[in-house]
């Protein structure tokens, strides 16, 4: 079965949930003899992640403009163009915005999968045209997608199709660092930091992280990794914040050993995001056996986590009085490993490609 895959900047090292989820869950796929090529955008490639393979999976490189209004819809007709070409048995989109181009593919017959990560509209960086155009995007998938593949279930019970699955996003265990040489890099001691991590867009909530770990009487740090996607008057003020207080350290976009360094070490992991599909960082933070302290909106509500690990969305009060029990109360070793087999069972990387193996089969026969 060969599959072309559009809507994802790209991978491996690349900053984003779809691309994570991509990183992960691809390689998997092609190791079950699968071939995958996935359509990247050439200003998010470097020297670094320059290649054509990655673990089986073949990268087709395409120019796009470089801005947060036109780079999706460019760089998915230019990928549209080539799999019409092609004709791949199956053209697999990841959410609504690149869905865009569902017409043109349905013109040619070709079957589609579409997997939708969340309600990109809700996001308050976009202005009102491209609002109604990501709606009309989603109407799109409503319409012309053969399978539609939905990470969040709440997000599956409101779609009113019926060629609809659910298919979380996934985990794998982690080897946990016992160097630390990063932090000591970045002047932050094991356990003595809360870790936040997640783009500088206002949909994530970082700036009521600041402003209530401001308000802790406590030596503990906030380690916050990520960083824009573009240049915006909200990450330049974020940025402002973060470097106007010296208890606060900012990474930028990290992977690899560094990245494990901090999620290894860290004494709790905070997710204030107003508005998220299904994060993929949570379920990264719990898969390092880290207590966490997340918002209370729908998508985190479906990890079904200990009632004291949530806090009311936007309340920078509640979030600083349960940062405080938190970070004052012994982890429970019992409770961390009985929440980790559970995680574990429901969010298996390997799991998630043998259904979206199944919904790939279903979409060639519809």
């Amino acid at each position: 079965m060969r599959i072309n895959v559009v809507g994802t900047r790209g991978f491996p090292g690349i900053q984003g949930g779809v691309e994570k989820h991509c990183e992960s869950l691809y390689p998997i796929l092609a190791e079950n003899n699968i071939d995958i090529k996935v359509f990247r955008r050439k200003p998010y490639i470097s020297n670094r992640n320059k290649k054509d393979f990655f673990h089986r999976v073949k990268f087709q490189d395409l120019w796009t403009i470089q801005n947060k209004n036109f780079e999706t819809i460019i760089h998915s007709i230019f990928a549209a163009i080539i799999c019409i070409n092609e004709k791949p048995d199956v053209v697999h989109i990841h959410n609504i915005g690149p869905s865009l181009i569902l017409p043109l593919l349905k013109l040619r017959k070709l079957s589609t999968v579409v997997t939708y990560h969340s309600q990109n509209y809700a996001h308050s960086k976009w202005g009102r045209l491209a609002k109604e155009i990501l709606k009309i995007g989603e109407k799109f998938v409503n319409r012309f997608a053969d399978e539609v593949i939905f990470v969040s279930k709440m997000q599956e019970d409101i779609f009113k199709g019926n060629n609809k699955t659910y298919i979380p996003n996934g985990i794998t265990i982690p080897d946990i660092a016992a160097h630390s040489d990063f932090l000591s890099k970045i002047d932050v001691n094991p356990k003595k930091y809360i870790l936040a991590i997640g783009r500088f867009a206002p949909e994530k909530g970082l700036d009521i992280l600041i402003k209530a770990f401001q308000k802790l009487n406590s030596d503990f740090r906030l380690v916050i990794v990520g960083d824009a996607d573009h240049k915006a008057e909200y990450s330049q003020k974020l940025k402002k914040m973060i470097d106007d207080d010296d208890r606060i350290i900012r990474t930028g976009y990290i992977t690899g050993d560094p990245l494990n360094q901090v999620f290894s070490h860290a004494r709790l992991f905070v997710l204030p995001s107003i508005h998220e599909g299904m994060p993929i960082a949570l379920l990264e933070a719990i898969s390092y056996g880290l207590p966490v302290l997340v918002s209370d909106i729908p998508a985190n509500l479906e990890v079904n986590l200990p009632s004291e690990w949530y806090f009311k969305c936007g309340s920078k009060s509640d979030l600083q009085k349960k940062m405080e029990i938190l970070l004052n109360k012994n982890i429970n070793e019992t409770e961390q490993h009985d929440l980790l087999i559970r995680i574990v069972r429901k969010y298996s990387w390997l799991k998630i490609a043998e259904q979206t193996i199944e919904v790939y089969q279903k979409a060639v026969i519809d």
